[in-house]
C-alpha cells in the first residue's frame, strides 16, 4: 500500500491508499468531519377538501431521527417507498421543500451546521442529472474543476484530476461528446450521466458527501463501480451518506453501516453484519444466499391489505431498537458530538470568523466561467439561431411589403404610425418569447450549482443577461435595416440611426420583462402562460389604441410601466419632426382634416416632441428595473429551508 498524498505532494501518514488512488488535494486532505442529527421531526401542512369544508392537518412525516455518520464511514440509508428516505437526506443537506416545518439539532464537529458552513465542506450528488446539455463532458468537468477547486491549486493540476476522475468513473471515450438534450441533441447514455453526475462531485475529494441513490439507472457492474468509488473515498477519512434503493448483495456489502427507515422512523442504525443480528433477535432470519437488502426492506414495508399488522410490527421495531444497547449508543455519540470542544470543530474554532463565503473562485473567475458557459450555450443551438434570424428577416420583408413606399399625405402619416408599431410590437413580443425560458428551464441546474457552491446568484445572472445582449443588438439593426427604407419612413441617415438606438432600447426592454416573467415562473409552462397576459396590457395603453391623453386614471400606472408607450413616443418624435410638407386636402362631405405638419402629428397622438430625451432615460430604467425585479425573484428562490432547533 502506498501513502495518500496531499497536493503538496508531500506524504500524508494518516491515510493509506490503494496503487491507483487518486491524489487529495491538500484543503481536505487533514479534515475529518462526523455529522449527527438529533430528534428530527419533519411536518407537512395536508389540505382536505374545499371551501367551507375544507381542513388543513399536519402530517408527520419524520419522526425522532437520531443518526451519526463518522470520518471513514460509508452509511446507506434504506428503505420502503415512503419510508422517509429523500426527506432526511434532503433534511441534513438544506433542500427540504419550503413548505415543510423542520425542527432538529444537526452538528458537524460540535458545531451547529449552516448551509453556508455545509456547502464549503460537502458535496450533494443528486438523484435527477441536471446538466447543460450543449457542454461536452470534459468541458463540464473543466468547468467544476475551475470554481470548485480551492483557487491555491494550479491549472496544471485541475486538469489532472479532471483526467484522473474519467478514467476512474470511464468517461474517457465519451469526453468529447455533447451531455444532451432529450428530443433535442443526441448525447450520451443515462448511465454515462449519471457517472458524470458523480465525477463532478468527486472532483475536490469533498470531506463530507451526500448521495441521493448514485446507481439509480446504472448496470450492476457500474453501480458497483460508483459504490466502490465511494468506498475508496470513505478509507481515505471521507464521511460520506448515501441514500440507496434495492442494491445488489455486491453493492450491499460495500457500505460500512447502514440506516434502516421505516414509517419515518429509525429501525436500524449499524453495521450491515449489526442489522442482520438484530433482526435475527426479533425473530427475522435472513435466508442463506439471499440479498440482505431486500430482506431488510420486505421486512420494513407496508404491504397491501396488512397495513395495520406491519405497522404495528415497524412500530415495534423502531421501540426496540430505540431502547437497546446499540440505540442508545447512537444517540449517545449524537450527543457527544454536538458537545464537542471548539478545537475539534469545523476549521478550528475560528473557522466562522476566517471562512464566511462557500465559494472557492473569485468573482471574476466566476462570471468569466458561466459567460463562457452560457455563450457557448447560445452558439451551439444553431436551431435557435436560424429561428431567430429568419423570423426577424421575414417578418422585416412582410412589414416592408405591406407599408411599402408611403407618401407624405394624411394616408401615409397613418400607415407609416401603423408600421412603426407594429415594429414595437414584433421587437417586444419576439424578444419576450425569445428569453422567456431563459431561467426557469434552467432552474434546477442553476439550484443544485449554486447550493454546491460553485458561483453566486448575481454571477449566473448578470452572465446569462451579457450572452443574451448581442441578440437585442443585432436582431433590431437587421429588422430595420431592411424595412426602414422600404416603408419609406424619414429619409435622414441620422434618423433611420436614432430609429435603430430606439428599437434596441425597446427590444433589451422586452428582454428584461421576459427575465422578470421568467425569473417569476417555475417552470416553462408558467412562464408562457404568464407572458401574453401581461404583455397585452402594457401594448394596449402604448399610444396606439387608446390615445396617450385619454387613458383612465385608475390604469395610468400601466402606462408609466409600459415601454410601448415611450418607445412609441420616441419613434413618433423621430418620424415627423421637423416635417413641414405633409400633403393633405379638407374632405368637405365629413368635415375632416388631418394634420400639415409633423407637430401636428405628434401632437394629435398625445405626445410632445420635449419629451424624446425623458422617453429614452425611462426606456435605460425599465430595462434596469425589470431585471432588478428579475434578480430579486431568482434570488428568493434560492433561499433554503433550515432545521429549527429544538434543544
Amino acid at each position: 500500500m502506498s501513502r495518500v498524498r496531499d497536493a503538496s505532494g508531500v506524504d500524508n501518514p494518516g491515510f493509506r491508499s490503494e496503487p491507483g488512488d487518486v491524489v487529495v488535494p491538500l484543503e481536505t486532505a487533514s479534515e475529518r468531519l462526523t455529522y449527527s442529527w438529533e430528534n428530527l421531526n419533519i411536518f407537512a401542512s395536508v389540505t382536505q377538501g374545499c371551501g367551507r369544508k375544507k381542513k388543513v392537518t399536519e402530517k408527520h412525516i419524520l419522526k425522532d431521527v437520531t443518526g451519526i455518520c463518522r470520518p471513514g464511514e460509508l452509511l446507506a440509508i434504506m428503505g420502503a417507498s415512503g419510508a422517509g428516505k429523500t426527506t432526511l437526506l434532503n433534511a441534513l443537506t438544506f433542500r427540504s421543500d419550503a413548505v415543510l416545518k423542520i425542527k432538529g439539532s444537526l452538528y458537524v464537529n460540535g458545531r451547529k451546521v449552516t448551509p453556508t458552513l455545509l456547502t464549503s465542506r460537502s458535496a450533494y450528488v443528486q438523484q435527477d442529472d441536471l446538466f447543460i446539455g450543449t457542454m461536452t463532458v470534459k468541458e463540464q468537468l473543466v468547468f467544476q474543476a475551475n470554481l470548485r477547486m480551492d483557487k491555491d491549486i494550479p491549472t496544471h493540476r485541475r486538469m489532472q484530476r479532471v483526467e484522473e476522475v474519467m478514467k476512474e468513473l470511464s468517461l474517457v471515450k465519451c469526453a468529447g461528446t455533447l451531455i444532451g438534450i432529450p428530443g433535442r441533441i443526441k448525447g450520451i447514455s443515462g448511465g454515462e450521466t449519471k457517472r458524470l453526475a458523480f465525477a463532478c462531485e468527486m472532483l475536490t475529494n469533498p470531506p463530507l458527501m451526500f448521495c441521493d441513490e448514485p446507481t439509480t439507472g446504472l448496470d450492476s457492474f457500474m453501480a458497483r463501480n460508483i459504490v466502490q468509488a465511494m468506498r475508496n473515498m470513505a478509507q481515505h477519512g471521507k464521511t460520506i451518506i448515501s441514500t440507496i434503493h434495492q442494491p445488489s448483495s455486491e453493492v450491499f456489502e460495500q457500505f460500512d453501516r447502514v440506516l434502516l427507515m421505516a414509517e419515518g422512523r429509525v429501525a436500524f442504525l449499524g453495521s450491515t453484519e449489526g442489522a442482520l443480528d438484530f433482526f435475527k433477535g426479533l425473530g427475522h432470519h435472513c435466508p442463506e444466499n439471499f440479498n440482505p437488502a431486500d430482506f431488510f426492506i420486505s421486512t420494513l414495508a407496508i404491504q397491501p391489505g396488512k397495513e395495520d399488522e406491519c405497522r404495528g410490527f415497524v412500530a415495534q421495531v423502531c421501540d426496540t431498537f430505540s431502547a437497546s444497547t446499540a440505540g442508545r449508543e447512537v444517540a449517545g455519540a449524537a450527543v457527544i458530538n454536538a458537545k464537542s470542544s471548539g478545537a475539534n470543530a469545523v476549521g478550528g474554532a475560528d473557522y466562522v470568523e476566517i471562512r464566511k463565503s462557500p465559494y472557492k473562485a473569485s468573482w471574476g473567475e466566476q462570471c468569466k466561467a458561466v459567460f463562457k458557459r452560457s455563450a457557448m450555450e447560445n452558439i451551439r443551438e444553431p436551431m435557435v439561431l436560424r429561428v431567430k434570424l429568419f423570423q426577424t428577416l421575414l417578418i422585416s420583408l412582410l412589414v416592408g411589403l405591406i407599408y411599402f413606399d408611403q407618401e407624405n399625405d394624411y394616408i401615409g402619416v397613418s400607415n407609416i404610425n401603423g408600421a412603426i408599431f407594429l415594429l414595437l410590437t414584433q421587437m417586444s413580443f419576439s424578444n419576450t418569447f425569445g428569453v422567456v425560458n431563459a431561467f426557469c428551464a434552467e432552474l434546477p441546474v442553476f439550484l443544485r450549482e449554486h447550493f454546491n457552491g460553485i458561483y453566486r446568484v448575481d454571477v449566473y445572472y448578470l452572465s446569462k443577461n451579457l450572452a443574451e445582449l448581442p441578440f437585442g443588438i443585432v436582431l433590431p439593426l437587421i429588422f430595420t435595416a431592411i424595412m426602414y427604407f422600404m416603408v419609406g419612413m424619414n429619409p435622414l441617415v441620422e434618423r433611420f440611426f436614432a430609429t435603430v438606438g430606439i428599437l434596441m432600447l425597446v427590444a433589451n426592454a422586452a428582454v428584461s420583462f421576459g427575465y422578470m416573467i421568467s425569473c417569476l415562473s417555475k417552470d416553462v409552462n408558467v412562464a408562457l402562460a404568464l407572458s401574453a397576459p401581461l404583455l397585452i396590457p402594457l401594448m394596449l395603453f402604448g399610444g396606439f389604441f387608446l390615445n396617450s391623453q385619454s387613458v383612465p386614471w385608475y390604469f395610468i400606472w400601466i402606462k408609466y410601466l409600459s415601454w410601448f408607450n415611450y418607445g412609441n413616443e420616441a419613434l413618433i418624435i423621430n418620424q415627423w419632426a421637423g416635417i413641414e410638407n405633409i400633403t393633405c386636402a379638407e374632405d368637405s362631405a365629413n368635415g375632416t382634416t388631418c394634420a400639415t405638419t409633423g407637430e401636428q402629428v405628434i401632437a394629435n397622438l398625445g405626445y410632445s416632441k420635449d419629451n424624446m430625451g425623458l422617453d429614452i432615460g425611462i426606456l435605460f430604467a425599465l430595462i434596469v428595473g425589470y431585471r432588478l425585479v428579475g434578480f430579486l425573484l431568482l434570488l428568493a428562490k434560492t433561499s433554503r429551508k433550515g432545521v429549527k432547533s429544538v434543544e
